[in-house]
């Protein structure tokens, strides 16, 4: 491994185990085991290498919550049980992976105040959506309308923002798949 690769990996590291503010540039070197002067000579600044790490992260995050979303194909499940089993599976990804949500959420924090990384967060949040109704709908991403994203994709990601936030905030009380579905049943109701 060289140098730029060590530098991502001790980023990454440095991201879950400090977060974003905390992090300092001899943290990340030392997680290297290179120079901090590698730093600038291959990611220009702190910040640039920081933000390689959290998006590679980020990644990882999409992939694992992606697996954890899609429905397995050989269940003869109904729509609410295979979406609640859904709910089940993102939640316990969301167990045992609290750090890259708590990632995925600085991100948020990071966009506000650089608005350099606000392009980014805008277009993993619209591929998200997309994904999410694609999932949803049991149909190709490219067949999404984009009602479809704007509604059903906008108030899943919603949804699993929220609901993670919440079990992470409040893990004795972290609702379930058969809670998120009551709870979407009875807003159907008021909405009805």
């Amino acid at each position: 491994m060289g140098n730029r690769e060590a530098l991502l990996a001790g980023a990454r590291t440095c991201l879950l185990d400090k977060g974003f503010d905390r992090t300092t540039v001899r943290d990340i070197a030392t997680a290297a085991g290179v120079s901090m002067a590698a730093i600038g000579y291959h990611f220009g600044s702190r910040e640039n290498l920081l933000f390689q790490a959290l998006f590679s992260i980020l990644d990882e995050w999409g992939d694992l919550s992606g697996r954890a979303l899609v429905p397995d194909g050989a269940s003869d499940a109904s729509p609410a049980e295979a979406y609640e089993r859904m709910w089940d599976d993102l939640l316990a990804q969301a167990r045992a992976h609290p750090k890259m949500w708590l990632v995925s959420m600085e991100l948020f924090m990071q966009a506000q105040r650089q608005p350099d990384l606000l392009p980014h967060l805008t277009d993993g949040i619209r591929q998200g959506r997309s994904g999410m109704a694609a999932i949803l709908e049991s149909v190709p991403e490219s067949d999404v309308s984009e009602r479809s994203v704007r509604t059903l994709g906008m108030v899943q990601v919603a949804l699993m923002s929220g609901v993670v936030i919440q079990m992470l905030s409040d893990p004795e009380n972290a609702p379930t798949g058969a809670d998120v579905v009551a709870g979407l049943r009875a807003l159907a109701r008021i909405t009805g």
